[in-house]
């Protein structure tokens, strides 16, 4: 648990000297010690704020913007392990709760916190006092240093930024980035929202490019619609990030006909028959349409079977049909 400062300022006011007017003095100011002890206090608090301390990870919530998309098992595994192994070498950084007391919000350390509570252990932390402009900046500059976020990753982080009506140069300090950028980042993380991305995941080696392309194909709502069925496929997930991403650019890309299959030339009727050789039925194709003629004479009662059962039968007739159409990969 985080402990107080020793002197911190309680509510009660200093003096006032009768040379200076009440009105030119904040009421921070009035409340804030002097001379040697508030030297003394200002050092203690910066001391505080830059010391390291053991917190239940219990209490620590989440806050911030979402900076990772997906999970990696794989990494987070070897995380936790390394901790077990080693113990935490780098501390994650809180602000104590807005809202209830004794708690906190993390600011950056998110896999590191996770880690920590999977093995039951007290979470390493500076804590400061961080109002949300300071908190998204902290994140940002930190995940900018660490440099292990994907372009995605910074889009999206830009497009949450933006979305929560931060300025575009809050956001270019946030990612230490320029404005032109910070235009070319929204460009990409505005056009996919979160749920997609999360299911692609970070996608670390695909550039702005490749995104910027599969936005532009998105802009066709039948090529969306394509990429977006797949996404329910068996398949899909079993690829990592990078091939989930091109699996959906390969379906968006897809060319389908411009023009609707020609209809067939009028055909002379055939006659279909059945496993003992037995004429049943008559067909036959024209530009109207498909004809089939059971005659009742030769029938012996199967044109009434068939006339019965024919919803249920063209059904499954119709659902083959569209199994067959849909892709198949190899």
């Amino acid at each position: 648990m985080a402990r107080k400062g020793i002197l911190t300022p309680g509510p009660t006011k200093s003096a006032e000297t009768p040379t200076t007017p009440p009105a030119t003095k904040s009421a921070a100011a009035r409340m804030m010690p002097r001379g040697a002890v508030g030297a003394l206090q200002s050092s203690l608090s910066k001391l505080q704020e830059n010391a390291v301390q053991d917190i239940d990870a219990s209490l620590i919530d989440d806050a911030g913007v979402e900076d990772r998309l997906g999970h990696d098992s794989a990494a987070q595994s070897q995380l936790r392990d390394s901790l077990a192994t080693y113990g935490q070498q780098v501390p994650v950084l809180l602000r104590p709760h807005p809202k209830l007391s004794g708690r906190y919000e993390i600011v950056y350390g998110r896999r590191r916190l996770q880690a920590l509570k999977d093995l039951g252990l007290p979470v390493k932390a500076m804590v400061r006092q961080l109002d949300d402009h300071a908190l998204v900046l902290a994140q940002g500059q930190e995940n900018t240093a660490r440099q292990d976020l994907s372009f995605i990753e910074k889009a999206s982080f830009a497009a949450q930024l933006h979305d929560g009506d931060y300025d575009r140069q809050t956001i270019a300090a946030a990612l230490s980035i320029d404005l032109p950028m910070v235009s070319r980042m929204l460009k990409v993380g505005q056009a996919f929202d979160l749920p997609f991305l999360r299911q692609i995941g970070s996608a670390p080696g695909i550039g702005r490019d490749r995104w910027l392309a599969l936005a532009k194909l998105f802009e066709d709502s039948a090529a969306k619609s394509r990429a977006m069925a797949y996404l329910n496929r068996p398949e899909f997930s079993e690829g990592d990030s990078d091939a989930r991403f091109e699996a959906i650019f390969e379906r968006a890309g897809q060319k389908q006909s411009a023009t609707k299959p020609s209809p067939p030339a009028p055909s002379k009727p055939r006659t279909l028959r059945g496993v003992d050789g037995k004429a049943l039925a008559d067909i036959r194709s024209t530009k109207r349409g498909l004809t089939l003629n059971v005659p009742a004479r030769t029938a012996d009662g199967f044109d009434v079977w068939l006339n019965e059962h024919a919803d249920e039968l063209l059904k499954d007739l119709h659902a083959r049909w569209q199994q067959d159409q849909t892709p198949q990969d190899d």
